[in-house]
């Protein structure tokens, strides 16, 4: 006898968000009407795309073994971005450390500056992050969307203090939003109403719902991720925004990723570990929906994309 197999009949589905075009690689994120990797019950036409951080410094505090991946390439954010195309990333995260206040507090001008040369180094789609300090946000998101205007950037954070802000630069430029709440669905909703209100069209808007590393709040955020997932296919069209999920900020920060002295032998081979720590808090956010996910390691990249090779053929 025959078992049929019980299938979900989901109302909703996942918006899809483009990014790059104009002259630029473009990337389509998002369109699943099913969770993630389950091609038996409903369509998924795009596939998880993986960016690679850069950031507008020397970067300080990594760990040897990282940095040694990346080589001379650190020294500049134009080398760095062509090394992280080398390497295979789908997109490029460019983080603009030095605005921050207790980082060199740079300005309009420096990302200005940064932006172009990343532009120009790799035609690749770009993420542009600001430091998380909304005064200093406002002054460089904005100096980066108009100098990207027309390339269809994404620009974040956009937090509840300054979405109003973040929102007129991309509408007047072209660009998408990535909301960054903290760990709740509620607040990630509501800052997606927020933006819708003040214009921003659904498509344009990416969500940052804070990732937790492996072994520090990652099944919490799995579940929360889960849960705007599941609200989405069931027709909920506020929490229906891809996520993206900054996987290696996080996960290079933890002590198993960074410490080699003074823990038990039974943790193993520092730099095997901690590539194993950004790859697991990856793939796990991939399976509670994560659209983009934002690397460090190349050999992780590597890793991260086979997988999803796998999981999506």
């Amino acid at each position: 006898m025959a078992v049929e197999v019980p299938l979900e009949k989901w109302t909703g589905k996942i918006r899809e968000v483009e990014l790059g075009g104009n002259g630029r690689k473009s990337l389509v994120v998002g369109g699943a009407a099913t969770l993630p990797f389950l091609h038996f019950e409903a369509a998924i036409p795009h596939r998880p795309a993986v960016a690679m951080e850069v950031q507008d410094i020397y970067p300080g505090g990594w760990s040897a073994h990282l940095e040694a991946a990346w080589g001379d390439a650190l020294k500049d954010a134009g080398a760095w971005a062509r090394k992280a195309t080398e390497f295979g990333a789908d997109l490029i995260c460019l983080r603009l450390v030095s605005a921050h206040p207790e980082s060199g507090n740079t300005g309009a001008a420096q990302a200005k500056a940064t932006v172009d040369k990343v532009l120009s180094a790799t035609d690749l789609p770009l993420i542009v992050l600001g430091p998380e300090v909304p005064e200093k946000d406002n002054e460089v998101l904005v100096a980066a969307s108009e100098v990207a205007k027309g390339q269809r950037v994404a620009l974040g954070p956009c937090l509840e203090k300054n979405h109003r802000t973040i929102a007129a630069a991309c509408l007047a430029d072209g660009h998408v939003a990535i909301a960054k709440t903290p760990i709740e669905i509620n607040l990630a909703k509501q800052l997606n109403i927020l933006l819708c209100d003040v214009g921003m069209p659904a498509n344009s808007i990416l969500m940052d719902p804070t990732t937790g590393a492996l072994g520090y709040g990652l099944e919490y955020t799995y579940s929360v991720m889960e849960r705007l997932r599941l609200a989405a296919l069931m027709g909920d069209g506020m929490t229906a925004m891809p996520m993206i999920c900054t996987v290696g900020e996080e996960s290079w920060r933890q002590k198993e990723s960074r410490a080699a002295q003074g823990v038990p032998a039974s943790w193993g081979d520092i730099e095997r570990r901690s590539l194993v720590w950004e790859e697991l808090t990856a793939l796990s956010l991939l399976h509670s929906g994560a659209d983009i996910v934002v690397l460090r390691h190349p050999g992780v990249v590597e890793r991260v994309k086979a997988a999803i090779d796998q999981l999506m053929a």
